[in-house]
């Protein structure tokens, strides 16, 4: 794993980058997840091996640092991700984001301009008012929430079965997680919607077989946004069927560069 100081942060991300050939994929991680937990076995299969992959841990998340005085809004995350592109000074890449991660993407894409290749996204937040998770957290005061709200989810996902999303939403700052949860659920203006549609690149929309019906995917084929089904795959799409979602990525990746508008 590797370390990257944001500067003017006084934290590090940290991020697996996985050697390979063509434009980097960086990775995105949803609420409460951490890409180093979510998508090893994603790289790993066969449709994606053999390409540059940076698989990141947002700040507050996974391995990377937890600064208390950071926003944690989703374009506080988007400027992290295009501030590492810019210390790795790379010319070109691909990104990939789910959920939360999915407007953290596009929010990067739209900063990163002429050095974006793809933009591939999983059932991400396109419009204000959050998900259902996210408004949960939301509306819980901050103080409260690290005081005690975050762990009372710990256990009920503990005592549902959810074994490694509570792992991962117990290593995350019980703050970033209710910073993020609120920037989602006030969204952005222009919308991350709008963005998403006025891209020049290639776009697909992932979504999980067990979500549909999809009413968020409402006019993005229109705008030639690219959509792909999952098999098998709810909202989880990295953990329900990682071969699946591999192979999606993989297709949206292979578009060709005049697919976008």
């Amino acid at each position: 794993m590797k370390s990257f100081a944001v500067p003017a942060i006084g934290a590090s991300l940290r991020y697996h980058d996985i050697a390979g050939d063509g434009p980097a994929l960086l990775m995105i991680h949803g609420l409460g997840c951490a890409s180093s937990c979510d998508y090893p076995t994603v790289a790993a299969d066969p449709a994606l091996r053999g390409r540059r992959m940076l698989l990141i841990d947002l700040l507050g998340s996974g391995f990377s640092d937890r600064p208390e005085a950071f926003g944690y809004t989703i374009v506080d995350h988007a400027r992290c991700i295009v501030a590492l592109v810019d210390a790795l000074e790379l010319p070109r890449v691909d990104l990939f984001g789910h959920s939360m991660g999915g407007a953290v993407a596009i929010a990067a894409a739209a900063i990163l301009g002429p050095r974006l290749g793809r933009l591939v996204v999983g059932e991400p937040n396109l419009d204000p008012g959050g998900g259902q998770f996210s408004r949960g957290i939301a509306a819980i005061p901050e103080a409260e929430y690290c005081a005690g709200g975050q762990d009372a989810i710990v256990h009920a996902a503990r005592a549902e079965g959810n074994d490694i999303w509570t792992a991962s939403l117990a290593r995350s700052a019980a703050y970033a997680v209710q910073r993020t949860a609120r920037s989602l659920v006030e969204g952005s203006d222009p919308t991350w919607r709008s963005t998403l549609v006025s891209l020049p690149v290639p776009r697909t929309l992932i979504i999980g077989e067990l979500s549909l019906p999809y009413d968020d995917a409402a006019g993005l084929p229109e705008a030639g946004v690219e959509i792909a089904i999952v098999p098998g795959a709810g909202h989880s799409i990295p953990w329900d069927n990682p071969a699946g979602l591999a192979a999606a990525i993989a297709a949206g990746l292979s578009l060709a560069q005049h697919a976008g508008r």
